[in-house]
């Protein structure tokens, strides 16, 4: 869709829709009350009749209102102005696109970002306006042989901020909010993918392809012959069971001085996790082709920093490949040998997106990272612990838990810190090897952090276990996107110089 910004009063706009906010108790917002002065009173009018009051989420669209360009008028209720804060406007601004898409206005102007979000500025609002909007109409359709075909689709929106003096920071923000929702779009598309198109090889395309389209971009792909010159048994053991290949996927985005360090992210990248020998239980394990949204991810991100072309050096690193039984898979109580030389005693085959990702946590230290972010659907303990709304937050570094945090705050893509204290250490002991790649129940999503702390001594590292947040189950099951808005953040603040 298209997004631009200006800068007008509500009456004068020529447009197929004029969207307005209505807070609670019939209190009109600025704009809506200047369209309201110029229609005689005539939106007044009909809240007085009790069409409308106000409340989150009600919506009411007017025709012909009268001495207004617009052809249509959509009121949307947005709550208390009290109650006013970040989550709320995303909702608002979500309703407001799924209705605008049915209405048949294939364009409109949108006054909401002239909403008074607590503590938040115009630049913020009209971001969140495009990436919500974005996220709000996306609809997977890859596989579908008949389309959900909207009759007139919304196509363009134009969000009107209240001054001019405003219009350079709004435009600027409508580019960062495109670039992250393409990232976010790219990321939901390759995790709603089924499993048997979105493969190790699939996902080594798409990163190639990323690169032919971003300059700044360059893209290798290891195969199975060179992962065992490098030693990579943990990777390796995983993929045994599978027929298809396993890919190890190296994306360097060059956007920063040449000697700057870059920022490592590394993304767990199962396109398809059965559990292996240690089976899973049949239910709900068509899920499990979302255990590859820590690698889309990454991919995402990689998509909306070079569209934004950051100032910034950053190397993703996927490690992708299936987690099938077979004859040739691993078993539980098989002692593997680690690309750090490290031994790990399997105790569970379907504890394997921690060994695919420790070969890549040692392979990252070949970049002198400045930072290292591992980002993984890694433990079912997180989604009990956290639940939907917030990725788990490990690491051995507290400035970089603290940006990762913050990053969080500001775009709604949440995350929690949990402890990663020496005592849990205790529970990957065993007779048998270096260590066992699991712990037991107690802790499950602290332990694997503590495994792949293993593998991570020689830099800053943080650890997001996005179990719970990369998708969403029931009825409207699909791909979150998340937390490519965080890490896009993140990224944004590192290059503007924040630590």
């Amino acid at each position: 869709m298209d997004f631009t910004v200006k800068s007008g009063t509500p009456e004068k706009q020529r447009s197929a829709c004029l969207v307005l906010g209505i807070l609670e108790a019939r209190h009109l917002s600025p704009a809506a009350e200047k369209a309201d002065e110029a229609a005689g009173g005539f939106i007044t009018q009909l809240l007085r009749r009790g069409d409308m009051d106000g409340k989150l989420g009600q919506t009411l669209l007017l025709h012909n209102v009268p001495n207004l360009a617009a052809d249509r008028v959509l009121l949307i209720g947005c709550g208390p102005s009290r109650e006013l804060g970040d989550s709320q406007f995303r909702k608002i601004i979500a309703k407001a696109a799924t209705t605008l898409n049915d209405t048949g206005a294939s364009e409109a102007v949108s006054y909401l970002a002239e909403l008074p979000v607590k503590g938040r500025d115009t630049a913020w609002k009209v971001r969140q306006t495009v990436e919500s909007c974005e996220d709000a109409l996306y609809r997977y359709e890859q596989t579908k042989s008949k389309k959900d075909e909207t009759r007139r689709p919304l196509r363009k929106l134009v969000i009107n901020v209240a001054e001019r003096g405003e219009l350079a920071g709004a435009e600027a923000a409508a580019r960062t909010g495109m670039a992250v929702a393409a990232g976010i779009k790219l990321t939901k598309e390759l995790g709603d993918l089924p499993p048997n198109i979105c493969t190790p090889s699939y996902l080594a395309d798409q990163a190639l392809a990323l690169a032919k389209r971003h300059k700044a971009l360059k893209v290798k792909v290891l195969n199975t012959s060179d992962m065992e010159k490098l030693g990579m048994g943990a990777l390796l053991a995983v993929a045994r069971g599978s027929e298809e290949p396993p890919k190890f996927i190296i994306a360097e985005y060059r956007g920063g001085k040449k000697g700057d360090k870059p920022v490592a992210l590394v993304g767990k990248g199962v396109t398809f996790d059965s559990g292996g020998i240690s089976i899973k239980p049949a239910a709900a394990m068509d899920e499990m082709k979302y255990d590859m949204c820590g690698a889309a991810s990454v991919l995402g991100t990689l998509a909306a920093i070079a569209e934004m072309k950051l100032t910034i050096n950053v190397v993703g690193l996927i490690p992708a490949t299936e987690n099938l039984p077979s004859g040739l898979a691993t078993k539980p109580g098989d002692v593997v040998t680690s690309l750090s030389g490290q031994t790990i005693e399997i105790l569970n085959t379907d504890a394997e997106g921690r060994l695919i990702l420790c070969d890549a946590l040692t392979y990252a230290e070949r970049f002198d990272p400045v930072a290292v972010i591992d980002i993984a659907t890694l433990t079912g303990a997180c989604v009990i612990a956290l639940g939907k709304h917030a990725s788990g937050l490990l690491g051995n570094h507290p400035p970089l838990l603290h940006a990762l945090l913050n990053a969080g705050k500001d775009t709604g893509d949440r995350a929690w810190e949990l402890p990663l204290w020496e005592e849990y250490q205790e529970s990957l002991k065993t007779n048998f090897a270096d260590m066992a790649n699991v712990g037991g129940r107690e802790g499950g999503t602290i332990t694997a952090a503590c495994f792949l702390s293993r593998f991570t001594k020689k830099y800053h590292w943080a650890h997001l276990d996005i179990a719970g947040t990369a998708w969403v189950t029931g009825e409207k099951k699909g791909a979150t996107g998340r937390p490519v808005p965080l890490l896009a953040q993140f990224l944004m603040q590192r290059a503007d110089g924040g630590k």
